[in-house]
């Protein structure tokens, strides 16, 4: 296994596996259309992707938006199907507090929706708390608001 950072060559990869999982519980919405233009804007806006490869397979990636420098959103995290349930989500989550560590980012947060009980599960173990649970005002799928402070 291998974390790549903010590296191009994956953009595409990293569009093809959030859609991949949006479409299968929800429907694509203006932002995720807008971002397949120009991923790499996350990066051009001081955000980070990260990727995992296993054998040269990308097989997870998630992005750290970045809102002011010191709070972050962990957003765009997915996993291929046949990957999910063997821990490459708590590798994301691990790379990503450990950048936000090492960065100084003084919060971190990100928007979910109660239906995806084992992710949000997932977060709970990294002591994300819920911050709001209602229908959130940009993404149509998205019903909860979590947050992590860093210390």
């Amino acid at each position: 296994m291998k974390i790549v950072e903010n590296d191009k060559k994956y953009l595409r990869d990293f569009i093809f596996l959030n859609e991949e999982w949006i479409k299968k519980y929800f429907e694509l919405e203006y932002f995720d259309i807008d971002l397949a233009k120009n991923p790499y804007q996350i990066i051009e806006n001081g955000g980070y992707i990260f990727t995992i490869l296993k054998d040269d397979e990308v097989v997870a990636v998630c992005a750290l938006i970045n809102h002011d420098n010191d709070t972050y959103e962990l957003a765009r995290m997915a996993v291929k199907d046949q990957y999910q349930g063997k821990g490459y989500g708590s590798v994301l989550i691990e790379t990503c507090l450990e950048k936000l560590n090492k960065i100084n980012a003084k919060k971190v947060f990100l928007v979910s929706n109660t239906k995806l009980e084992i992710a949000i599960s997932l977060y709970k173990k990294y002591k994300f708390r819920i911050i709001k649970q209602e229908q959130h005002p940009v993404y149509k799928r998205a019903n909860i608001e979590m947050e992590l402070k860093i210390l």
